[in-house]
């Protein structure tokens, strides 16, 4: 994951109502959501701040009403925010053309929703291979795509079938694949897997994991889960009435809640699951021990590990070079709550 900027947001604001931009003319005066309310306006965005990394996956949630999903249209320009600045690559969205909106988001974004919308009358491999027909790529070309894609999540032989013999699950790896068949720059997934049963909702995220470890596309996820968020995120900002209350890894949101809100949307979250083997792990020692694990995994996925490990696992970087060791005491009192 870089550190250079894919994404960012300076100040946005979406107010709706009459004399919506007039409420944020003055930038040295913020509107609060009483001053907004007062005046009969409803503020679903509310000066927004944040940056999103390349190839990091950033998770924006919130309850429902937050303005999450608002935000993310934003960031589109499928809504149109009232004031601000988004910049994509450096380009500043809102002063974009709407034919140039229409280019970027036919070639640089990707986009999945919560209902996945496929065309019923088109089969799968159609479905896929429909945001390449509109912008003009060949049938041979289109179709070559949109194969590789309905393979690269788990579709292969899947090809002929019509929305409607497929599964939950069937249809959104569908409309996943046809999202990065435009192999998009920035890819917006808005509460992709909150319609799926349990169970498939977990593979699906499974399959997540393993698309990003191929493509490693820059992401921003919406959800309302928690479990998913951290699972998910390289970083996490929460939502509340408009505003984001916190930006962070799930590590410091959970560790360092910035607000009591933020303090009670994480209460119930298991350390072990968010707390990193690096923050845990000692200085190197040689000899490296027979058993590894790298150091961005959590110590929830390293506790198992001391079954057959012993007393210390070793911790390697990403390139797989030994870093640190961890020990058997610590994890214990991480998961006992020390």
């Amino acid at each position: 994951m870089s550190t250079e900027a894919k994404l960012v947001c300076r100040n946005v604001w979406k107010i709706f109502g009459a004399g919506a931009r007039d409420a944020v003319r003055d930038a040295s005066k913020k509107p609060t959501a009483d001053d907004l309310a007062r005046a009969g306006l409803v503020g679903a965005v509310r000066d927004v701040n944040l940056e999103v990394r390349t190839g990091e996956i950033f998770v924006i949630m919130g309850l429902s009403g937050s303005g999450k999903s608002t935000l993310v249209r934003c960031l589109s320009r499928l809504i149109e925010p009232t004031s601000g600045e988004i910049l994509f690559n450096g380009e500043n969205l809102l002063s974009a053309s709407e034919e140039r909106m229409i280019e970027i988001r036919r070639h640089q974004m990707g986009m999945v929703f919560q209902h996945f919308a496929l065309l019923p009358h088109l089969s799968v491999l159609d479905n896929v291979a429909f945001p390449l027909e509109v912008q003009g790529i060949d049938r041979q070309k289109r179709e070559e795509r949109a194969r590789r894609m309905v393979e690269l999540v788990g579709l292969a032989g899947k090809e002929k079938a019509f929305p409607r013999q497929l599964s939950g699950g069937q249809q959104q790896r569908v409309g996943i694949a046809r999202s990065l068949a435009v192999e998009p720059e920035l890819w917006f997934l808005d509460e992709p897997f909150s319609a799926l049963d349990p169970l498939i909702r977990r593979e699906m995220q499974d399959e997540f994991i393993r698309l990003q470890s191929v493509l490693k596309k820059t992401i921003v996820f919406i959800t309302h889960d928690f479990d998913e968020a951290i699972r998910l995120a390289d970083r996490i900002a929460i939502m509340k009435d408009g505003e984001i209350v916190q930006a962070g890894t799930p590590e410091e949101l959970v560790l360092a809640p910035a607000t009591d809100y933020v303090a009670e949307f994480t209460r119930n979250v298991a350390r072990a699951k968010v707390i990193r083997v690096a923050s845990i792990m000692r200085p190197y020692e040689e000899p490296l021990p027979p058993v590894t694990i790298r150091a961005n995994a959590t110590v929830a996925e390293a506790a198992p590990l001391f079954v057959t490990a012993g007393d210390i696992l070793g911790v390697i970087d990403r390139d797989g070079q030994p870093i640190g060791q961890l020990r058997r005491s610590d994890v214990v009192d991480v998961l006992m709550g020390g």
